[in-house]
């Protein structure tokens, strides 16, 4: 999003492309950009932690059919609507042999939870598609362990590979209260319903203000709300930036575009990773190691004992300076390029 938000800046016309969900949290995000529909990879998760990684591993053959068709919807795209750059953000498939293209990724080691030989194959079939775009930007600082620790520093790094820094959207905004427990879900379902109905049953035990967010629109309204619980399906852009910015602490998933938002705002937070998602579990346990955020599991959840444990938790601030404005430089050095 800070990407986007750069190049309108500097006077660039952007399209968006993603399925109808993406589209519209844009057009929420950005009224003014022009968006494209392009279908999604519609990942199958499992509902068993253990199968997570095994059944996305077994959809790879899949996978693979549509990169190759998003490739083909490119080159068709391009030619209508006159693109000369494309940026993807983690869709293998949309490079182009005439016009510059860019990938950016925080994962470039793929942890699968499966052993070091899966890891590896992962790896260097990740590093094949890489290799087919002009360059990739990894969201990370270069020193190691940066945000991603080991996921986006890996002992060689692919061709045409460069660190850009941190990205995130929020910035501090006056909320109309302040001091409150902030509850944001997202990710994947089922895993997302069965913390949502988990963490509201908690939250309305809570002694204090909480501020509930679903994480979906999809999803059916709550009944009897307690007076002191706030409660939306989902928040976009300001309004994001505002209920983070009014939290006293936060409890969420460890993806890592929720990571770089807290660390911008300097935000205490209680991690829970979605069981089997290796990414999620790798980066919650070594924040929680590094004593930045508090790590959870979602099965033994219980908020009262996490918010107890806070009070004496270090919750270390994570110093990185001018992380959040390195990406403008390497844009501004590709566009003149």
């Amino acid at each position: 999003m800070p990407v986007i938000a750069y190049l309108r800046a500097k006077g660039h016309r952007v399209w968006f492309a993603g399925n109808r969900a993406q589209n519209n949290f844009i057009n929420e995000t950005f009224p003014a950009i022009d968006t494209i529909y392009l279908e999604g990879y519609n990942v199958r998760y499992a509902a068993a932690p253990s199968l997570f990684m095994p059944v996305i591993i077994k959809q790879v053959p899949s996978l693979l059919g549509k990169i190759k068709r998003e490739h083909a919807w490119l080159k068709e795209t391009a030619g209508r609507y006159k693109i000369d750059l494309v940026i993807s953000d983690n869709r293998y498939g949309l490079y182009h042999d005439h016009i510059p293209s860019v990938i950016l990724t925080h994962q470039l080691n793929i942890i699968t939870g499966m052993g070091a030989v899966a890891d590896n194959m992962l790896r260097r079939l990740h590093y094949k598609f890489l290799g087919r775009f002009a360059d990739t930007w990894v969201v990370d600082i270069p020193q190691s362990p940066g945000l991603g620790g080991r996921l986006s520093h890996p002992v060689t790094l692919p061709p045409g590979a460069q660190y850009i820094g941190l990205l995130s959207q929020a910035e501090h905004k006056p909320a109309k209260g302040t001091g409150y427990l902030l509850i944001l879900l997202s990710g994947p379902e089922p895993q997302r319903t069965l913390l949502a109905d988990k963490l509201w049953e908690q939250a309305k035990l809570h002694r204090g203000k909480v501020v509930f967010v679903e994480g979906s629109n999809g999803v059916p309204e709550r009944k009897d709300i307690p007076q002191h619980i706030t409660s939306h399906k989902q928040v976009v852009g300001d309004r994001l930036a505002e209920v983070l910015s009014g939290a006293d602490m936060v409890v969420c998933r460890s993806g890592y575009s929720t990571l770089m938002d807290l660390v911008k705002l300097g935000k205490k937070a209680i991690l829970i990773p979605t069981p089997g998602q290796t990414e999620q579990e790798y980066l919650a346990k070594e924040l929680y190691e590094q004593k930045v955020f508090i790590r959870k599991a979602q099965q033994s959840f219980n908020l009262a004992d996490a918010m107890e444990e806070a009070i004496n938790f270090p919750f270390r601030k994570m110093q990185f300076e001018d992380a959040f404005e390195h990406f403008k430089a390497i844009v501004d050095s590709w566009l003149n390029e």
